[in-house]
């Protein structure tokens, strides 16, 4: 009697270099929130750090920092007295608007909500 073989499946690949690139920002802890946050509308510093707990002044200001580098965040600075900053998203970084619902759908569907065991 002839034994049967399981198909083979393709080796793994090595990782996307573009996704590697989107990681490589948008996975750093606390940048998904910024962008999350920008996403409902431009918003002051000040305004930004209460909408995320937990979020020291230094990291959002690095986070804004990365962010604005890389083409998603604009900084704009409101003339006083008294100077304020405002940030927000720039057309490119809006285009994340899609991406950031289908993660927020993925998550209430596959996700365990806090507290609970999976």
């Amino acid at each position: 009697m002839a034994q049967e073989t399981a198909p083979t499946q393709p080796a793994c690949t090595g990782v996307d270099h573009t996704i590697t690139r989107v990681f490589a920002l948008l996975g750093k802890r606390w940048t998904g929130l910024v962008v999350a946050v920008l996403g409902s509308g431009p918003g002051h510093f000040a305004e930004v750090r209460r909408a995320i707990p937990g979020i020291s002044e230094r990291m959002l200001s690095d986070r804004l920092t990365e962010l604005a580098e890389a083409g998603l965040v604009l900084r704009e600075v409101d003339e006083g007295p008294p100077l304020r900053v405002r940030y927000r998203l720039t057309e490119s970084g809006a285009a994340l608007g899609p991406a950031m619902a289908e993660l927020r759908s993925w998550a209430e569907r596959y996700l365990p909500p806090p507290g609970t065991s999976c």
